[in-house]
């Protein structure tokens, strides 16, 4: 079983970066596939991120991809979503996420077994 915990959230102006971290329990870290979800106000939690068990392989969203860089740190059981050019469109509660589905394209909610709690992001125009 694994905890996910996030941080790093907060509010930035337009254009601005942040950096979540999600720090994970467990020593079976290394196994899972991790991703980074997020949910706006009104509308579905919807992909952002992830990152293969071993970091060498990553996909994104299209709406993120060329902002975002999700990487990870076997060692220290972390997994960070650096965010960079943010828009107001980026405000959501962000979410990481551990599945043991060993691929990282196609992966839907369900397929994601354990989530933490989520860490508010506000980007203001």
């Amino acid at each position: 079983q694994v905890q996910l915990v996030e941080s790093g959230g907060g509010l930035v102006q337009a254009g601005g970066s942040l950096r979540l971290s999600c720090a994970a329990s467990g020593r079976t870290f290394k196994r899972y596939t991790m991703g980074w979800f997020r949910q706006a106000p009104g509308k579905e939690r919807e992909f952002v991120a992830a990152i293969s068990w071993s970091g060498d392989s990553t996909h994104y969203a299209a709406s993120v991809k060329g902002r975002f860089t999700i990487s990870r740190d076997n060692a220290k059981n972390t997994v960070s979503l650096q965010m960079n050019s943010l828009k107001p469109e980026d405000t959501a509660v962000y979410y990481c996420a551990a599945s043991l589905v060993p691929t990282i394209v196609g992966l839907t909610r369900t397929a994601y077994d354990y989530w933490g709690q989520g860490t508010q992001v506000t980007v203001s125009s």
